[in-house]
Parts: C-alpha cells; structure tokens; sequence
C-alpha cells in the first residue's frame, strides 16, 4: 500500500509539475520568476557576508537552496548571458564578444525563453535580459521592454557623461567616436532622489504591474526581470549608501598581480573603473578612492535588493508565490581591487563564480546550500524540468534538480570557464574549476594543441589565487593529471547518473 501512494508522487515530482489545485485533476504548471542582476558578486548576507545589506535575496535563499560554487562561461555580459539563454557555451555560440548575436552561429536555437513559449506558457522580459541592444524579439510573446531613465540624478554628472570618450572601452559598450579618456560621468553617486529615478527602480515597478497582469492570465508564466545595478556606475540613492559606514569597509587584501602568471591572465590598467571620470588613468587606485568605490558597489546591491523585495511581495500579495519557482542569478563576478584591478574579463575566481539562487515551492531542503559544482549553463535545463518541459537536444548543461533533492549527492567533476585574448597571435583561456584547483590553459585560438601558458592555483592554500604554482617542479605529476582531466573538456565532468530503485521508493 505505502509502495502504490508514493510511486505516483515519485514519477510527478519527476516531471517537474505541481501537485493539482484543489477541484482539479491536472497538475498544474508552475510560473517561473527568472531575475538577472548585473555584475554581481557572491557578496550576499546568504553567501555569509552579513555585512552586506541584502534582505530581499536572502529571503529567496531562505525558501530555497544557494549554490555556492556555481560559474559563468564567460565573465562578461553578453558571452555569460547568450550562454544560459540558449544552454551552450561560448565555443557554440561564437560570443566571446559583446558585438556577435547568438542567432548568428545558432539561428535555429530554442532559447530558454522559447522553450517555455513552445510550451504553452506567457513569456515576457524586461530590464537588461539580453546584453544591451542584442535582443531576439522570438524569446517573448509580447516585446522585451527597458524603461527610459537617467544614469545619474546630478546635473553635473550628466553633462560629464554627455562627452565623447576615445580609447579602450570598459568591455560592456562600444567605443565612442572621438573626445578624451576618462570622460564618461563619475564612477560613483548617492544623491537623494526616489529609488524610480533610475532604470532598476522603474524595472521593479513594472514587473510589479506585469505581474498584475499575468495573475489574470489562463496559462502560466515565464517573468524575465533585468536589474542593471550593481554595474558601473555605482550610482544609487543615498539611503544605500547610508545603510554603510565606510570607516568598516575593509578593502581587497591582495592588491597584487597573482605571482608567476602569465602577464595577460588578468587585464592589467585596462580596468573598466578607469573610464570614469576622476579616476586615475593610470596606476593603482588610491586607497581613499577604493574605500568610496567599494561604498557605491555596496549601496548598489543594496539599491537592486531593495527592488528585488518590490517583487517579491507583489508576487506574495497575489498569491502567486504558491506556485512560482523564483530563480535569480548574477551574469558574472567583478574584481573589487582583487589582484589590483576594477572588472570582470577574466578566468580567475572573483570573476567566474556569481551568486545562483533557486526557490522551488515545497522544495524540502530550503535555506540550504550546496558546495557541488555547477554552470550557468545548467540552468536552461533546470528550470525546463522543473516545470515538465522537454529538453532540446543542443543542451550542453544538465539540470540541477538532484541537489535540490539532496545537496550533498556526488556531481560535477568540474566547472568550466573560458576568456579571450589578442596577444601572442590570439588565445583562449579554457579554465576548469575542480573541488580544490583551478587550472588554465592558454592555448591558440585556432590551434588548440599550442599551449602558451598554464595557471594553477590551490585554493586549499590560496583561495585568493594570488600564486601561480604550474611550474613548481613539485607540482609536475599533479599538471600532468589536471591536463589530462582537461583535455576531457565539460562532457568528462558531467555528474555521475543515479537511478532510483524500486526499494528506494519504498523507504
């Protein structure tokens, strides 16, 4: 008898729906609540970092599970993102740029958003979903919108940012035709102004309308909500930067070039930060000006927090929150001063690892976390069996519903990141995460039997990444191995399958 009730419940909970509502028989189809921040760090309240004011993702965390090593493919906007959308990696899509669409390589390719269309939900967008300007109007069932707003509250910033700039750009705009470096507006601001008088803040109010809306639809929804902050410039009103006292704001302890590494591993005085205006253009950051930087990027979480919360207790007003899966992501890490530089666009561990967060309603084992190695790359699949649809063929990701069954299971080997660079021909920077190393290698772009360089470092004794030990004689045997486990590639790594058994199920 127990065996005949609970099989049923196995083989729903399989398919990823809901239990029916009351008076139904179907089960019914969960919404999905898909919330990017830009630029974000695991620097969260639920990452352990309580002096981080971040409330409103904590409550996710909460009713969820936190993913603490979780990975982008591609530290940068448009790369990481056209990556989760259609669940390949770069190599696949051919963004390794922020001026290539993925329709491009793939023109066929079921987007995440597609898949949830295809199947019969309500798809809409807005904020920064896509990289800025790199839309597929195919995604949505309505038009993908970004609401009109100012970059900075002062006048004065503003006139700074309405000059031309010439030189490198920070790696998320295109270049400006002519003018002087360093004349974009000012790194940071904190005027006292309504949270609406920025794009984030007039993105939570409209997903708070949007959501009105959708409560009134038949069929379920897929809810797409771009927040820009903490993305340069750190810009937010000034009760964020008031929830901080800067005298407690502790700056990066490794304010250093990691030892022994290849001299383009990390992007040296080509720091986005320098494209503002009052930054210096060359050298280090002056402490001072590091503290106020630091300052900003905080009240600028704490500003897209806040905006987090706005939807979140629309979503409970509505009672919707019942059957919404909620999962929030950031596109990439950013080096604050770590390895003395001010970005992403890299390999290194500040910036491959983001914040993953998954609520599932029900799920058993919220408010846990998870050390298993998992890729932005997953989550396309995740969230396609979490609300029963099928699974494209082209998805080279695997879902992590398993861990949020049990957290602790055996998964990836491996977690893989990649970056580009021009020198010496042309490389590509293919990183491989495991539970203790992280080895890269840099090899020819077009030639990847022609290594050029190779990075390890062992965050059992150097978390920070700060020591290149790949030519340590000593640590010859273990390159050798780590080679070998690379050359494997992501399809070596996959989690090692577990099927259920019948006596399983009947305990």
């Amino acid at each position: 008898m127990k065996l005949n009730k609970l099989i049923p419940a196995a083989f729903s909970l399989a398919a990823g729906t809901l239990p029916a509502v009351a008076g139904t028989t179907a089960p019914q189809k969960p919404n999905v609540l898909f919330i990017i921040v830009d630029d974000l760090r695991p620097e969260l309240g639920c990452y352990g970092k309580d002096y981080i004011k971040s409330p409103n993702i904590d409550r996710i965390a909460k009713e969820g599970m936190v993913f603490d090593r979780a990975y982008c493919q591609q530290a940068v906007c448009s790369p990481s993102r056209s990556s989760v959308m259609t669940g390949t990696r770069p190599d696949t899509t051919k963004v390794w740029d922020l001026v290539t669409h993925f329709r491009k390589a793939i023109p066929d390719v079921v987007t995440l958003q597609q898949n949830f269309k295809n199947n019969g939900y309500f798809v809409q967008g807005m904020g920064k979903v896509f990289h800025g300007g790199y839309d597929d109007p195919q995604s949505w069932s309505v038009p993908w919108q970004v609401p009109k707003a100012v970059k900075y509250a002062i006048e004065a910033n503003r006139v700074l940012d309405g000059r031309q700039y010439e030189g490198e750009p920070d790696g998320d705009g295109p270049k400006k035709s002519s003018g002087k470096p360093n004349s974009r507006g000012p790194a940071f601001e904190g005027a006292d102004v309504p949270d609406d008088t920025f794009q984030d803040g007039k993105v939570g109010e409209l997903a708070v309308s949007t959501l009105q809306e959708l409560s009134k639809k038949k069929e379920p929804f897929f809810l797409a909500v771009g927040f820009i902050k903490p993305h340069l410039p750190f810009v937010a009103p000034k009760k964020y930067w008031d929830l901080y006292d800067p005298a407690t704001i502790k700056l990066a302890p490794n304010k250093f070039y990691p030892k022994d590494a290849p001299d383009y591993a990390i992007r040296k005085g080509a720091n986005e930060v320098k494209n503002y205006d009052g930054i210096p253009a060359t050298g280090s950051i002056p402490d001072d000006i590091a503290r106020q930087l630091k300052h900003g990027y905080y009240a600028a979480v704490s500003y897209t927090d806040a905006q987090v919360g706005m939807v979140l207790d629309e979503l409970k007003r509505l009672g919707l929150d019942k059957n919404t899966v909620i999962l929030l992501w950031g596109d990439h890490g950013w080096k604050l001063g770590e390895h003395d530089a001010w970005a992403k666009h890299s390999t290194c561990e500040n910036d491959a690892n983001a914040p993953l967060i998954l609520s599932v309603p029900g799920m058993k084992n919220a408010g846990m976390h998870t050390d298993a190695l998992v890729e932005f790359v997953d989550i396309y699949p995740t969230l396609s069996e979490l609300a029963g649809l099928p699974l494209p063929s082209h998805l080279e990701g695997v879902s992590l519903k398993p861990l949020l069954d049990n957290p602790k299971r055996p998964w990836k080997a491996a977690a893989y990141s990649q970056y580009p660079r021009t020198q010496n021909g042309g490389l590509m920077g293919y990183s491989m995460r495991t539970d203790r190393y992280r080895f890269t290698v840099w090899v020819n772009d077009k030639d990847h039997t022609k290594v050029d360089a190779i990075e390890l470092y062992d965050h059992q004794t150097d978390p920070q990444e700060n020591v290149n030990v790949a030519k340590d004689p000593a640590k010859a045997k273990l390159v050798e191995q780590l080679m070998e486990q690379w050359k494997k590639g992501w399809q070596g790594a996959k989690p090692p399958v577990v099927t259920a058994k019948w006596w399983q199920l009947w305990k």
